[in-house]
């Protein structure tokens, strides 16, 4: 694999606002993106981090036909994936795939990533890894008051 740089940890919930205090109860969470709305994907997402933690998004369905719904409704996945950016998501794909991996759906836009391809693999270990073509992405954080 190339060299993949951490970005995210992606946690699916029903309730974005439910979500984002039990991030800030538990984990000290005091900073947030904007919440994007992503038609091409079926989800809302927002992104949220302490100072010094791990960047989390929070996923949410956007209608009954998204992805994370039948998550939701089962109690499973919950705890999604681990994403990393990426300079090349065609080469890391091969990798991955070379590697056992097996694809969850083809690369598409993601709003939250101004358009850049992400896509989703679930590894021989049984766990969801996403590869975002945004190579020097940051998160645009505000602190909550």
């Amino acid at each position: 694999m190339s060299r993949l740089k951490f970005d995210h940890i992606g946690l699916v919930v029903g309730d974005m606002a439910k979500g984002r205090e039990f991030l800030e109860s538990m984990f000290g969470i005091d900073r947030w993106t904007e919440v994007f709305e992503d038609p091409g994907i079926g989800v809302y997402v927002q992104f949220g981090r302490a100072e010094d933690g791990p960047c989390y998004e929070l996923i949410s369905p956007l209608g009954e036909a998204s992805p994370v719904t039948t998550a939701l409704k089962r109690g499973i996945n919950i705890l999604n994936h681990v994403a990393y950016l990426t300079v090349d998501l065609d080469r890391d794909a091969r990798s991955l795939e070379a590697n056992g991996s097996i694809m969850a759906g083809p690369p598409k836009p993601a709003v939250a990533y101004r358009g850049a391809r992400v896509q989703f693999w679930i590894t021989t270990e049984r766990f969801m890894v996403e590869l975002i073509e945004a190579p020097g992405h940051e998160h645009a954080y505000r602190i909550k008051e």
